[in-house]
């Protein structure tokens, strides 16, 4: 017997508002399955729709410096701080994806200074997960050293606005024991069939 992907009640597709179900059945034409994230928080339909609304405003922005690669590396190594298993395994096969490397998802969420990226990225991964963990903390200095990376505000409140949207996304998954989709564990790991 498998377990349940969430405490709380998952609801069926076809008894979902009909624009929810719409964006869930896109996202399992695109994947080839439906995350579970997307089934679990439709348990609570407004809630679902402004998550998925901030969600996208950062996740598929198009101004700005950060790459796909460099938003969900962001996610993945504070995910791991917050330890978020859903999110660590989601966001860490979307990272394996975008950055087309099979092992850095494993390094940066078990450490980025250790893990094979750019001197930028560690710097964008430092602040983030200063933002997560010590956020009252974060000072000029902070600034300071992201702008010698090339940052700008843009890009600092992207860094710091990522963190905190999946800090609530953590926070959330832990409380309802969400389970990470199996697909998602090999996701960029192995050659697509």
């Amino acid at each position: 017997m498998s377990q349940a992907i969430s405490r709380f009640p998952v609801p069926e597709l076809k008894d979902l508002p009909e624009d929810i179900r719409t964006t869930i059945l896109a996202v399992q034409e695109k994947a080839g399955f439906v995350p579970n994230v997307f089934i679990t928080l439709a348990h609570r339909p407004a809630e679902f729709r402004a998550f998925f609304a901030y969600h996208d405003a950062l996740m598929l922005k198009e101004t700005g410096s950060l790459s796909k690669a460099d938003r969900e590396m962001i996610v993945t190594a504070t995910s791991a701080k917050n330890n978020c298993l859903y999110c660590v395994v989601a966001h860490g096969a979307l990272l394996r994806i975008y950055a087309k490397q099979p092992l850095v998802a494993d390094q940066v969420a078990v450490n980025h200074l250790k893990a094979d990226i750019a001197p930028r990225q560690k710097a964008m991964l430092d602040f983030a997960i200063k933002v997560c963990l010590d956020s009252q903390a974060v000072n000029d200095d902070d600034y300071a050293a992201l702008r010698a990376h090339g940052f700008d505000d843009e890009d600092i409140w992207d860094i710091a606005a990522i963190t905190a949207f999946f800090g609530l996304s953590n926070r959330m998954a832990n409380v309802i024991s969400m389970r990470p989709n199996e697909e998602f564990f090999l996701m960029g790991r192995v050659p697509r069939k």
